[in-house]
């Protein structure tokens, strides 16, 4: 699907049909956007839950203050942050970089060691502000990958973090759902699918030199 032609087909799905299951392949298509989305000094500082389990997604239903979707969607996805960001963290990606890349260590060292001097001197609650934003980079590359694949999605805020952490155990791994998507495939009387999209015109929200 051309795409412009697809973020016009997308919308906020608000009903799903339960009935319908996306195929492995176009899960794992979102798994690898997932992984391949920019992020900031490209640290990935997140993990995505994928949650396909109905007695699952009806808790996780109520800690959405009751949004349908999140029980009938064919998955949900959970954008999480990692809770720290440190030393530790930094010099793992940085192993990957000489590893696939095969960089000297000459050449990535003073990077690495400047930007574990900068993390180590942001509060803790700064580095995990900043690994916010880049969750929602994730979520624009996932809103997009599912128009450009014909799947419906959600994208949520509306559902309370601390009980999602809890019910999926988030804690152990040392994350903290920030985002919700469920995806999969629209109800046929989802009345909001045939409503013409609403926007500002182009003269509004466009500036050119």
């Amino acid at each position: 699907m051309e795409s412009v032609k697809a973020l016009k087909w997308r919308y906020a799905t608000k009903k799903f049909d339960a009935s319908k299951i996306l195929p492995d392949e176009k899960v794992k298509i979102l798994k690898k956007s997932f992984n391949l989305t920019a992020t900031s000094y490209g640290l990935q500082p997140l993990k995505l839950v994928v949650i396909q389990n109905k007695e699952l997604q009806q808790k996780l239903m109520n800690a959405s203050y009751g949004q349908k979707q999140v029980g009938t969607a064919s998955h949900v996805l959970v954008i999480c942050i990692e809770k720290e960001v440190g030393k530790a963290f930094i010099e793992n990606y940085f192993k990957y970089v000489k590893d696939i890349r095969n960089t000297p260590d000459d050449i990535l060292h003073p990077f690495r060691d400047s930007l574990i001097g900068d993390f180590e001197k942001k509060p803790m609650d700064e580095v995990r502000i900043w690994a916010t934003h880049q969750a929602y980079l994730v979520l624009g590359t996932l809103l997009t990958v599912c128009a450009v694949e014909e799947i419906d999605s959600c994208p949520m805020e509306g559902f309370e973090p601390s009980k999602y952490d809890e019910i999926l155990g988030l804690d152990e791994h040392n994350l903290q759902s920030v985002l919700a998507l469920p995806v999969g495939y629209r109800s046929q009387d989802d009345f909001f699918a045939e409503l013409k999209k609403v926007r500002r015109p182009l003269e509004e929200t466009i500036i050119e030199y």
